[in-house]
């Protein structure tokens, strides 16, 4: 019985992240090729070649991203994109959503923009336990003059889906700054902290 334990489990070891990646790849594939439907009918792969190939939705994107982009980093594009946030901004209820979700996207996509650039130990949900957390960025306004002292936005994410967490504001002294990246943080709360992030003091003294 140990021995078919031992079986079962190192198998799930070798098959669950495969089946995992797959599935998410899988995903991704598909919900990118419904963007092959703003294409005529006559022109979809399918109807080219006689057969479905999976991938070309993701081809089409990021066309569309790398033209988008190119056109809006020149004079003409900053104005045209600058006419149509001024016309979106004029539309009742449709200006509070957009607006909330231009924001959430420069700051997490802009190069300029702090948000996930940072790990960071935190003592959460309570005084003496410890997660890893990470931070977005620093109140203002109101909430900055109401705290006075210095004070960071914080994001802590649920494990081991880290899309779904909570904002918390806490003073940056009670803010312990990790050395590990955003990459190798999220590894270890997706992980549950089973792949633990290399020491830093370690790898340096081994180069």
């Amino acid at each position: 019985m140990a021995a078919l334990r031992k079986w079962l489990l190192t198998g799930l070891l070798v098959i669950v992240p495969g089946v995992i990646t797959a599935w998410v790849l899988n995903w991704i594939v598909s919900t990118l090729d419904q963007t092959l439907q703003i294409l005529p009918v006559a022109w979809h792969p399918d109807k080219l070649l006689g057969f479905h190939v999976p991938g070309f939705g993701v081809v089409l994107t990021l066309l569309i991203l790398l033209v988008v982009g190119a056109v809006a980093s020149n004079f003409a594009g900053r104005k045209l994109v600058q006419w149509g946030d001024a016309v979106v901004h004029r539309i009742p209820v449709v200006r509070s959503i957009y607006s909330s979700v231009k924001q959430v996207s420069d700051t997490l996509f802009s190069e300029s923009g702090n948000a996930f650039r940072k790990a960071v130990l935190v003592q959460w949900p309570r005084e003496g336990v410890w997660t890893v957390a990470f931070v977005t960025g620093a109140p203002n306004g109101e909430v900055a003059a109401y705290l006075r002292d210095e004070f960071v936005s914080v994001y802590v994410p649920t494990t081991p889906n880290p899309t779904g967490g909570y904002f918390v504001m806490l003073r940056k002294s009670d803010c312990v700054e990790l050395d590990m990246s955003v990459d190798a943080a999220l590894k270890y709360i997706v992980s549950m902290g089973v792949v633990a992030p290399a020491d830093p003091t370690l790898v340096s003294h081994s180069k």
